[in-house]
């Protein structure tokens, strides 16, 4: 019986592994361009009805200086991590009542499909 040498079953998982990380990044990449490209942009400083995205992973909400923020996010103590965006994308106006964003929310998947999108965006 032949077994495959550790190092070729290794590539060939870590192949496997990056094809669904980019599968995973096309499909969060599409419910970005359908739901979110309209209002955001992700260029550094380019805002459109919603301020940039960029970074947004990790950043305090209502952090960047030149966007005119509800009061409610520019007082905000809150960080963007993965959980409360996700919390945010769910529904935006029960988690910061007051907010200018006018969103209706995202189910589940295509929640969890942007939101690793947006942790890798600026790495691409």
């Amino acid at each position: 019986m032949y077994i495959e040498p550790p190092s070729v079953a290794l590539f060939v998982l870590a192949m496997a592994a990056s094809a669904m990380a980019d599968t995973r990044m096309h499909e969060g990449e599409r419910v970005f361009r359908n739901q979110c490209q309209g209002c955001h942009s992700l260029e550094p400083g380019r805002h459109i009805a919603g301020p940039s995205l960029h970074g947004v992973v990790g950043r305090p909400v209502g952090a960047v200086e030149d966007f005119d923020y509800s009061p409610t996010l520019r007082d905000s103590e809150l960080t963007w991590t993965p959980e409360t965006l996700d919390r945010f994308l769910t529904d935006p106006d029960a988690f910061l009542p007051g907010t200018r964003m006018v969103f209706w929310g995202l189910e589940e998947r295509p929640r969890r499909q942007v939101i690793e999108f947006l942790q890798h965006a600026d790495e691409r």
